[in-house]
Order: C-alpha cells, then structure tokens, then sequence
C-alpha cells in the first residue's frame, strides 16, 4: 500500500489475499479490538493469521487484545482469550461497546470490520495517518479503563472449592443425580442439595445457567 492509501475489500478471502501479507510484517506492536475473535470465521484465514501471531509473540512483538465480555460468552471465545493470554499476549475486557472491529499494525496500517450482517463482512484497509491516529486515541483510552482478563474475571466472581467443581463437571456431562451421586460417593439427598447451594451460589435459575455462568467466570477448570 501506498502512503495514506484507502481501499475496500469485499469480504475475508478477499481482505487475506490482499493484506494477509502485512500480519507476517508485524514489527513493534498489533492491536486487535473485537466484540469476539470470530471476526475472522473462516476457519483457513483465522488459523493463518493465528500462526503468524504466535510467530510474532516469540520474536517479542507486542500484541495488544481488546474484547468486549460477548467475547466470554461461549467456550471458543474463552479458549481464543486464553490461549493468547498465555501465549503472551495482552488481553483487557472492557465494558463500553466497541463501533468497529479493528486490527492497527505498528500504526502504519489499519484494517475496519464493518458490522455484521447476513451477507459476507467487508473491510477498510488504509494507512492514512490522520484516520489511523483518531481511532488510536480512542482505543488508547478504552484501554486504559478496560481490565485485564483476570481482573475481568475475578470481579464478583464467586468462590468455587473442589466439590463444586466436581458437580459443575457432572451436570456438564450431562449425568443423571443418581450417577453423579455415585462418582462423587454422596447420598442422592446430599448430591441434589449441594446442586442447590451451587445454583444459588452462581445466583441461577436453573442448572444450564449455572454451568453457563460457572463458564463464563472461568471457574469450571
């Protein structure tokens, strides 16, 4: 791309052909904005661009990942957020709703997510610093009150023990109370009142919600 150049792709195959090459030429810093990692959902383009991250992270490239808690709400998003956590990467939720998805590469170039619809997502790929510096400032700023992603999930976050999480494992497989009793060498009686306590515990109306919550939270590991 050319100095302060402004170009349109139609969609992921499209915006990987043409501007894949710029993830693999991360010299400083990248920084990723995102309701959810499935900004990139095809699997192929994901998985590419995936690859050249991790290579990025063990040359020391700073990565910077900013998601909203949508983000957290199924188990492929809280695995893509602690992978990459782990990996090395800087990973903050903040609360605010974010109006573009956006990648910055060593802010010298910039790639918008428009929003999503039924059709194919198309992108905005430019390098043109006065657009690049006013969406900087305001991810700077969304940053800087955003939380970690352990501070994240340590806000009112209940306290599980080993128990618990042997009956959130349980009811997550789906085990009837008479075979989960059994594994975890309780009367029936005790089984079905500690799965009470733990409903009201994760403050839930129903067993699904308290799995999905104790997920959610983080506490099911």
């Amino acid at each position: 791309m050319t100095s302060e150049q402004v170009i349109r792709v139609r969609d992921e195959t499209e915006l990987a052909t043409r501007a894949g090459h710029l993830f693999a030429g991360v010299g400083a810093e990248f920084v990723c904005a995102a309701n959810h990692p499935d900004t990139w959902s095809r699997p192929n383009v994901r998985a590419s661009i995936g690859g050249r991250m991790r290579d990025s992270l063990a040359e020391g490239v700073v990565i910077r990942k900013l998601y909203t808690p949508t983000a957290l709400a199924d188990e492929p998003g809280r695995r893509h957020l602690f992978e990459m956590a782990a990996m090395g990467a800087q990973v903050r939720v903040c609360d605010a709703p974010l109006p573009h998805e956006t990648i910055i590469i060593d802010r010298r170039v910039m790639i918008l997510a428009d929003p999503v619809t039924a059709l194919e997502r198309g992108f905005t790929v430019t390098t043109s610093p006065a657009l690049m510096d006013g969406v900087c400032a305001l991810l700077d700023a969304v940053w800087e009150s955003a939380e970690t992603l352990d501070a994240y999930l340590r806000r009112d976050r209940p306290h599980v023990d080993a128990g618990q999480k042997a009956i959130l494992r349980a009811l997550a497989e789906g085990l009837t109370d008479e075979t989960a009793a059994r594994r975890l060498g309780v009367s029936l009686r005790t089984y079905r009142r500690r799965v009470a306590e733990l409903l009201a515990l994760l403050e839930s109306d129903s067993r699904f919600q308290a799995g999905a919550r104790a997920g959610k939270l983080g506490l099911t590991g």
